[in-house]
């Protein structure tokens, strides 16, 4: 097997380092029965992405982190499978699973190349997972391979506008200004002077392509925005930015 590319071994290191920092968030997660969804804690009746009944579904999370989606989706009934980057990651997402007495199957990898057969999966998400840290023309394909035909796909990360308005080289938020090329959006590399990581993004319609030429239907898609009286703290925008730019976005789609 070829050897992780660059960014899969930066993005390691960065959530391996940071990985306390999220036991928390994972806590609170998992000890909510009802999914929620992003920066904006969106609940999954206005933005559906997990089907209410998974009873009988094989499902995987690509870049689990502390497992709580993959916790979402055992308690529906699904047979949950979760794959994450970070070690120190699992190791909470593991606890978490055995504190509340949920089975999944958690594994180390690269969820840019799956250790499963085609075909292998009912439904597959990512909320910040792969669809923010991995190579989208990577990535995309190999969540098709792996699901069966008339699979679906569930998708949240960063939006398409704010990659062009976050600052790449400073800790700060989402500002008025577009900073960037957003007909060049691809590979985001970040370092603040603390921290360095790897993302990716495309402009909306380099999505609407890269799902249709993969063979995806498009579903739907969202652009969330918090709620007037939401007390969240965004940590790449702020909930009045988001309030008014979509800083989120996320899609479902079925594989033709």
């Amino acid at each position: 097997m070829a050897a992780d590319p660059d960014y899969v071994l930066t993005n390691r290191a960065h959530w391996d380092k940071w990985a306390h920092t999220w036991v928390g968030p994972g806590e609170e997660r998992w000890g909510s029965t009802e999914p929620y969804w992003g920066e904006w804690e969106i609940s999954n009746v206005e933005v559906p992405l997990l089907p209410d009944d998974m009873t009988g579904m094989r499902a995987v999370e690509l870049g689990c982190g502390t497992g709580y989606v993959s916790g979402w989706m055992a308690r529906r009934g699904a047979r949950a499978v979760g794959i994450d980057n970070s070690e120190r990651q699992l190791a909470t997402a593991r606890r978490l699973a055995a504190e509340h007495g949920v089975e999944i199957d958690l594994r180390f990898g690269n969820a840019e190349h799956l250790p499963f057969r085609d075909g292998s999966f009912d439904f597959a998400i990512s909320e910040y997972g792969v669809a923010v840290w991995a190579d989208p023309l990577v990535w995309v394909p190999e969540a098709h391979r792996v699901l069966r035909p008339g699979g679906e796909l569930a998708v949240l990360g960063n939006s398409s506008l704010a990659a062009i308005c976050v600052p790449r080289d400073a800790e700060a938020p989402a500002g008025r200004e577009l900073l960037y090329p957003y007909f060049d959006l691809y590979r985001i590399d970040w370092d603040d002077g603390a921290d360095q990581g790897v993302e990716f993004n495309l402009p909306i319609s380099g999505w609407f392509r890269l799902f249709v030429e993969t063979g995806f239907d498009v579903v739907a898609f969202y652009e969330p925005r918090p709620a007037p009286t939401s007390s969240a703290a965004g940590h790449f925008a702020s909930a009045a930015w988001a309030s008014d730019f979509p800083s989120e976005q996320a899609w479902r789609v079925r594989k033709r």
